[in-house]
């Protein structure tokens, strides 16, 4: 039975907590604000489950969130050809006007304002430190590969490129995305160790 028609009571162990992240997903992605009754509703669960599974409304955004990211930054990789400092600075770039782009983030901003900016930058949420771990995990493989020789160890590097594309991309003023990614993109060459790298 498709989950947009709801569920026939029943146990709530049937659901899992990825279906949740699914539901919510499709709600995050359509660009609607998230609604965490219908999101419990919608799968045949109390919303007292939801809460004990992922705590506040705004972590199970930010697990949306994350998992977007983490995705995303693996796919982006993909993309990439060739190794080193310079494909990772492609990578980030590539990451970084994605951002911009992202209608869904656009909308959440927009609704949301204040508590957008909570769960996109805290460093004590879901999205920042899961967004160092997979940037940190990119550095690291080009490391393994003998292709790159970081000026710091890869997870303190990692939360570099995230804090800067957070002050780069983000504008607090307006709670809304700023975009200056072309000096973001020559401060992360510097910060990479790749010359004369230039905006496009």
């Amino acid at each position: 039975m498709s989950t947009t028609l709801g569920r026939p009571p029943g146990p709530p162990a049937a659901v899992t907590r990825d279906e949740v992240i699914a539901a919510a997903r499709r709600r995050y992605l359509a660009g609607e604000r998230l609604d965490v009754r219908a999101v419990a509703a919608e799968l045949g669960l109390a919303r007292a489950t939801v809460y004990r599974w992922f705590g506040p409304r705004e972590r199970l955004l930010g697990e949306v969130i994350a998992r977007e990211s983490e995705d995303y930054f693996r796919r982006v990789r993909a993309r990439v050809r060739g190794h080193g400092p310079r494909a990772l600075l492609e990578t980030f770039d590539e990451i970084n006007r994605g951002v911009t782009r992202s209608r869904p983030l656009r909308r959440f901003l927009e609704q949301e304002r204040e508590a957008a900016l909570r769960v996109l930058t805290w460093s004590g949420g879901v999205v920042e430190p899961r967004a160092v771990a997979a940037i940190a995990e990119l550095i690291e493989a080009e490391v393994a590969r003998g292709a790159y020789r970081p000026p710091v160890d890869p997870r303190t590097l990692a939360y570099a490129i995230v804090g800067l594309a957070n002050a780069f991309l983000y504008n607090d003023a307006v709670a809304g995305i700023r975009g200056d990614v072309e000096r973001l993109q020559q401060v992360e060459a510097a910060l990479l160790g790749v010359p004369e790298a230039r905006g496009r």
